[in-house]
């Protein structure tokens, strides 16, 4: 017979136990989203894909018409579909993340379970869109004949990895802010829409070096996403998209910075979730 046990703090002793003890409830929530997503729709999981490629296309195109060169040597549509990979990932993840405690206001305020399950289940959900998506790179490949170096694609992983910690580390923020301040539901759109253009989607980070001088790349290079777009360049298109190390120690530091300061923040507003939301 299970034992109920009332002791102060207890609780709080056992969170990151209580985290392994709910771990199918990760399972639970992400695999919901995904059915919620789409169910009833057309395309269904295509949609994955579709976003990314469609913005590629309009992206492509607007890169042309301003004459800008890309890499160089990459196919542009494969330039451009690169580096929207972790842009789609991380911004998909932020805003599902980020609305995922108050779609689950009824779920919060009723049952007792770590509620750091929540945005992290929402990170997993926008984690498989872009393996979907992924996917797609193999065939836009295939089409322009383009081989990938294997000794940089080995190294893929760790920027999938950081662009997995920057998407949790920023959605812990936007979903605790969000319980307590409502207009953040205005905001993040905004933020998702503008990041998109700070971004270097359009272009590669060495341009700015070339255009002004190193250290505006170096404070360009202190948003995460920019070493992480860099990287996927790198790991998938090749050695001409230069890996520019400052930058990428400057992103491995954002990431540790978002992740550990948003754990900090959640776990210091969790409590008053409940009662707030």
């Amino acid at each position: 017979m299970a034992k109920l046990i009332i002791e102060a703090g207890r609780t709080e002793r056992n969170y990151w136990r209580d985290l392994w003890r709910y771990r199918e409830l990760f399972v639970f929530l992400a695999w919901r989203d995904l059915l919620i997503r789409y169910k009833q729709t057309t395309v269904g999981v295509a949609w994955a894909v579709l976003r990314p490629f469609l913005t590629m296309l309009v992206l492509t195109l607007m890169m042309r018409v301003s004459k800008l060169p890309g890499d160089g040597i990459s196919p542009l549509p494969l330039f451009v579909y690169t580096a929207m990979l972790p842009w789609q990932f991380f911004s998909t993840a932020l805003s599902e993340s980020g609305t995922s405690l108050i779609t689950n206001s009824n779920l919060i305020s009723k049952v007792y379970f770590p509620r750091l399950v929540v945005p992290a289940s929402s990170v997993i959900t926008s984690f498989v869109d872009f393996a979907i998506a992924a996917v797609f790179t193999v065939f836009l490949m295939a089409w322009y004949g383009f081989m990938p170096p294997l000794t940089h694609l080995a190294a893929l992983p760790i920027f999938v990895l950081l662009t997995f910690g920057a998407s949790f580390g920023a959605g812990l923020w936007i979903a605790a802010l969000m319980v307590k301040y409502r207009d953040f539901r205005f905001v993040v759109p905004f933020m998702v829409q503008f990041g998109l253009y700070a971004a270097p989607v359009f272009i590669m980070t060495s341009s700015i070096s070339e255009k002004f001088s190193e250290k505006w790349q170096l404070l360009y290079s202190l948003n995460p996403v920019v070493g992480i777009i860099d990287g996927f360049r790198w790991s998938i298109l090749g050695g001409h998209n230069l890996l520019y190390w400052p930058g990428q120690i400057a992103s491995v530091a954002g990431v540790a910075v978002l992740v550990s300061s948003g754990l900090w923040y959640f776990r210091k507003t969790e409590r008053s979730f409940a009662d707030v939301i």
